[in-house]
């Protein structure tokens, strides 16, 4: 992520127009999180530091973390030393990704002392660092000892250094034509390799956005520009220059074609397809906010579905095995006739055959051209019982034809419910909806209610769109809902919808009896039902979804189905992109 030293300093512009706020609270809700509450100006803000390999940033933030019952060690000695500590200054050298709060607080003599707290923004080497005046530390939300690096080391007692500093040059210590000659006397490597080798602060992302604007390729190698491409460049630097001073720059959000965060940046970014939706809040803080709290709730979800999806993947991959062996078996029996001609043609031969004979080697009167087989015979048993032997394996055969058909269609109709469940948790939002999945799941036998749980689960509405031309929209959540909306609380002439022969939502236009529907609204309820399949989870931009609709009173549930599944006819197909943007712009409240 484009989390660079230039995104770092323009934090550290919102982060010093609250100088002489104090800290109000202090908290820890994870190992590499901390939450610093600001008071200043009548007003409260919440500063976020997270050294999390993962995502490591600092900014302010809106949201309500949930903090543990019992505070972390690391956050008791901040309280400790930073408790009503004034914010005096925050410092960054150049562009570096090293961010110091410097905070003025009362030591154990009642001496008033500078005591920082410096955050590396540096991939999986984040850390969070706690600094007395003489520079000392006093601990860190990661210690790094001898063993984990012989370079540099982060402990309680030793005097901080900050990361070794890289050869780069700062566009807040040299001109742009400074840098864009240094650039050029580098080595000769693609342009936006060039600048990112010579250039303090600036990421990949804002690289390749200045190899495109001087030469619209990121591609071309220095040697190569034009006169007029390297005065683009030279341009260019100086915008980037212009964007990291004080009350400039564009936050910019860019969002991929399934309305899921992709990058962020201070400029304005054009690098990006036109089916990409790009977003301007008012902020940098706002932005990252905005930002990692999609890419943070979806992070949750996967932790916390990912018990349940890998007891749903196993049980599904068992079945497929099983269904694999058991259609190999029905192959198998196809050829049962086999054993009741052989047990024919020996009750034909019995006055040629001794008790012994391990062959019979007679005219087989079943074949047109009558030639002569060899059938294999148990020498243990008399002729007529070897008979017998053929006769029961026929009839055994038979009998597990019969089984099996009925075995493997209950499998599949099994196979295909576990391939619902798991799109399910795939689309799951919220707590809330992992929880109608898990009733759903124990409804059916695939877990066990959790005796300690007091009070069942909220349950809640179908999704809400509402279409151009003003027809409400439902989409179910899971396939408890999918039934009720469909069969229960629909009316026979509201048009239902559903990804054709793909798992998803059941989604239903409400028609209010009388009214025609037009084109434009079906469309953008096939959108919805794309968007909430697993089709519209990973689809390729641009791809379009097949999607049936069809009124609801076609729309019928066979005895004894699954939750979700329902056989319908007299319908039409609609083709769609999933636009997951277009689907948010539909979505009530």
């Amino acid at each position: 992520m484009p989390f660079d030293g230039g995104y770092l300093h323009k934090i550290s512009q919102e982060i010093s127009a609250c100088a002489g706020a104090r800290i109000d609270k202090i908290s820890q809700p994870g190992r590499e999180l901390v939450v610093l509450t600001l008071r200043g100006s009548g007003a409260n803000k919440k500063l976020l530091l997270s050294a999390d390999a993962t995502a490591p940033k600092v900014h302010f933030t809106t949201q309500s973390l949930e903090n543990p019952k019992a505070a972390p060690m690391f956050c008791m000695l901040l309280r400790k030393h930073l408790g009503s500590g004034k914010l005096l200054r925050v410092e960054q050298q150049g562009l570096d990704r090293v961010l110091r709060l410097v905070f003025e607080t009362v030591n154990e003599l009642g001496d008033r002392v500078e005591t920082s707290l410096v955050c590396e923004i540096m991939g999986r080497h984040s850390n969070i660092i706690l600094v007395d005046h003489q520079g000392k530390i006093i601990d860190a939300a990661k210690r790094v000892d001898f063993v984990t690096s012989e370079v540099r080391q982060v402990l309680p007692g030793m005097a901080y250094a900050p990361p070794p500093a890289q050869a780069k040059k700062s566009l807040l210590d040299l001109s742009p034509r400074e840098l864009a000659g240094a650039i050029l006397a580098g080595r000769d490597a693609p342009l936006w390799k060039a600048v990112l080798e010579q250039a303090e602060g600036l990421s990949p992302l804002v690289c390749r956005e200045v190899a495109l604007f001087a030469c619209g390729s990121t591609d071309t190698v220095p040697s190569a520009l034009t006169p007029e491409q390297r005065q683009r460049l030279e341009f260019y630097l100086g915008v980037v220059a212009t964007a990291l001073g004080e009350g400039c720059g564009t936050p910019t959000l860019v969002r991929g074609p399934d309305g899921r965060e992709v990058e962020f940046s201070y400029l304005d970014l054009r690098q990006y397809p036109e089916d990409y939706q790009v977003e301007r809040p008012e902020g940098y803080s706002a932005l990252l906010d905005r930002f990692y709290q999609g890419k943070d709730s979806r992070e949750r979800m996967r932790q916390k579905t990912a018990q349940l999806r890998k007891s749903l993947c196993t049980l599904r991959d068992r079945l497929a095995r099983k269904l694999t062996h058991q259609r190999q078996e029905l192959l198998d029996t196809a050829g049962r006739q086999r054993y009741r001609e052989w047990g024919d043609i020996i009750s034909a031969n019995l006055y040629r055959m001794e008790r012994g004979d391990r062959t019979l080697r007679a005219q087989n009167f079943f074949s047109q051209d009558g030639e002569e087989i060899d059938i294999p015979l148990d020498p243990t048993y008399p002729p007529a019982k070897n008979a017998q032997k053929y006769y029961a394996e026929y009839r055994k055969a038979a009998t597990a034809e019969g089984k099996l058909q009925e075995l493997i269609a209950k499998g599949e109709v099994e196979l295909e419910y576990l391939e619902s469940a798991i799109a399910e948790l795939e689309r799951a939002g919220s707590e809330e909806e992992l929880q109608g999945i898990r009733e759903e799941l124990i409804s059916q036998g695939y877990l066990r209610r959790d005796q300690k749980q007091k009070r069942r689960p909220v349950k809640l509405p179908p999704l809400r769109y509402r279409s151009s031309d003003g027809f409400l929209i439902l989409c179910g959540r899971n396939n408890l809902q999918n039934d009720q909306l469909t069969l229960r609380e629909a009316r026979n002439y509201d048009l239902w919808l559903h990804t054709q022969k793909i798992h998803g939502a059941h989604v239903i236009i409400v028609t209010d009896g009388a009214r025609e529907i037009p084109d434009r609204t079906i469309e953008e309820a096939a959108v919805v039902a794309a968007c909430n399949s697993a089709a519209g989870m990973g689809a390729a931009p641009g791809a379009k979804v097949p999607v049936d609709y069809t009124y609801v009173k076609n729309v019928r549930k066979p005895n004894g189905a699954k939750p979700g599944m329902v056989i319908y006819d007299s319908y039409q197909t609609a083709m769609v992109a999933a636009d997951h943007g277009r689907m948010r712009g539909l979505l009530e409240g």
